[in-house]
This record gives structure tokens, sequence and C-alpha cells, in this order.
């Protein structure tokens, strides 16, 4: 069983925050996570598990406590797993210059570039070390029933883990998700940075691209504000993906525009119950 260090434990809505810190064979280093444990689960009868992926600059408290999903996932017995979004402490030359790039801003990829191939392993982290912490020593929590879910840069973690591993997330959602990275700023620098210049890589890590090759129900839900000003730059770019979805014929995917609505954390927490919600049905829990 790893090794696990609670620095934390917080009651809420009934059940508990565990604020939690582990050595990652994959970063390098130690690793924070806050996990949700709501009230009357058990080994006997173990709750299924959303992963809430962060965005830029964000650590596990922002949504912890400005998000407010556990108040809707703690009456239905649902878990929830809050990642960090990058290595740190690793003081890579430049890693903390920028808020787009390097700490706070893995882009949830395995680096192929130095110096971030070294322990910029999000993509691993995420699909395979911190799953393998967490069902370890949380017996209650069922691995077989777990779901996805993101904002921002995390958005686009949740699409693309998705996409990329079929049949290990029974559905997906996201906030104003960085749906094609290949084809705005924040995404050129951020896989410029970690994979090189070569584009073809890069659509490995690009949900418009990935859901091209998608088969089945997508069991997708995405909310976008029409205030938000990264929307209005195009650093969004849902537009494209929903476009993509089309084309391939791929079903189950819902996008909506909420009028009025910014980037922030007020965003998040307004239709946080439907995100929740939406798990919980493909979660067996409604």
């Amino acid at each position: 069983m790893a090794s696990i260090t609670t620095n934390a434990s917080i009651a809420s809505f009934g059940g508990r925050f565990l604020k939690l810190t582990h050595t990652s064979a994959l970063t390098g280093g130690p690793m924070n996570f806050t996990l949700f444990l709501p009230a009357g689960i058990s080994e006997a009868s173990p709750a299924p598990l959303l992963i809430y992926l962060s965005g830029l600059t964000c650590t596990p408290d922002n949504v912890t406590e400005k998000g407010f999903l556990h108040a809707h996932a703690a009456p239905l017995k649902l878990a929830l797993l809050y990642p960090d979004t990058s290595p740190r402490g690793s003081d890579h030359p430049g890693e903390h210059d920028a808020w787009d790039f390097g700490s706070g801003a893995s882009f949830y990829v395995d680096a192929t570039q130095e110096p971030w191939a070294s322990n910029y392993k999000m993509e691993s982290y995420i699909t395979k070390e911190l799953p393998d912490v967490v069902f370890s020593n949380f017996k209650q929590l069922d691995p077989t029933r777990v779901s996805i879910a993101g904002h921002s840069m995390g958005g686009h973690g949740a699409l693309t883990l998705y996409l990329k591993n079929p049949g290990k997330y029974q559905s997906v959602s996201a906030w104003s998700p960085i749906s094609n990275p290949s084809g705005c700023p924040w995404g050129e620098k951020a896989f410029t940075g970690y994979l090189g210049g070569n584009r073809e890589e890069w659509k490995k890590h690009d949900a418009t691209e990935l859901v091209k090759h998608w088969r089945g129900p997508l069991n997708a839900l995405l909310d976008v504000g029409t205030a938000d000003n990264f929307y209005k730059q195009r650093q969004l770019l849902p537009e494209n993906f929903v476009e993509a979805a089309k084309a391939a014929g791929v079903e189950g995917l819902e996008l909506r525009y909420q009028e009025g609505y910014d980037h922030s954390y007020f965003f998040i927490s307004t239709f946080g119950e439907d995100h929740v919600r939406h798990h919980a049905k493909h979660l067996g829990l409604l």
C-alpha cells in the first residue's frame, strides 16, 4: 500500500475533506491532493469517484473552498478527488516564470521535451499512479465506477484523458474547457514546451482531434459562459470540438452556453449541481 500523509481533516456537509500528500515516483517528489468522502460509505458499500482536474495556476484548495461540488455530491454518496495541477518544487529553469506554463500549468500531458520530461508526467500520474494510491488506501471507494471532470486547462485534461482511455471513465464534463489546444495560444505555448514542435504529436493531446475517432456515446456535458474573456479571445474553442464530434457522428455531447457567466468559480459553483448529477446518473446513483 502506498504511503500517504494526512495534513488536515475537515468536516463538511456530513462528510470529510482529507488534505493528503504522497511521494510520487512519476513526478519525483511530494504531490498534494484532496479527497472528499461522503458520510455513509464503507468497504461493503463503496462510493463511486469523480475526479476533478483544476485549471491554470490552481491547487486542490481552489475548488475545495470555492466550487462546492461536495454540497451536491454528499447526499448522493459520491466521492470527489482533487489532484494538483503540476509537480511542485522541481525548479527547472523558467518553471515559475509564467502563469500559463510550468508550475501549476502541466496541461495534464506526459512531457517529452527536457527538462520537463524528467517529471512532468501528469497524464500517467492522473490516469494510473494517483488512482492506485487512492484506491489502495481507501477501500470504501469503488475503482470500477469512476468519472472525470475539469475546468479550463482541467477541462482539456478531462476531455483528453476520457477520450484516450475508452471505458476507464463512465462520463466526462467540463466548464470552459480548452477544447482545441493546437489552435489557441495557450495550447501552442504549452505543447511546444512540453511536446516539441511536431504538430502531429499535439493531435494526440487535443480533444478536437481525438473525438474524431471516438466510438459510441460520449456521455459529455460542457458549459461555457458567454461573458468569459478567454472564450472571447478564442482560447477555448468549444465550437471546434462540437463540430468535430458532429462530423464524426458522435452522439451524447451536450454543450450549453450560459449567458453572462465568466471563467470564475462563481460560474463553476453555479452549475456544479448539474455536473455532479450528470456524473451520478452515469455512475448508477440516480
